[in-house]
């Protein structure tokens, strides 16, 4: 069954941004089923945000999003 963008239900986000970009902490439900956590990095290129591989985080980025992900547990079946 190939993904359907409709059925992908984002139940909570919220992010953290700084200079160099931004993260996103995300919870979502895929057509109807268990909540999974996301989390997602976007770069600043030129001005623009650009999506890209969230690879390693330094200190300062685990420490902004770490409330976000206490944050988002609650919307964790």
């Amino acid at each position: 069954m190939p993904y359907d963008a409709s059925l992908d239900e984002c139940v909570f986000t919220k992010a953290f941004e700084d200079e160099a970009g931004k993260l996103v902490v995300s919870v979502y439900s895929y057509n109807k089923g268990t909540r999974k956590l996301q989390i997602t990095r976007e770069n600043r290129v030129s001005g623009e945000l650009r999506f890209t591989k969230l690879g390693r985080m330094t200190k300062q980025e685990v420490e902004a999003v770490l409330p976000l992900i206490q944050e988002a547990m609650k919307f964790l079946d």
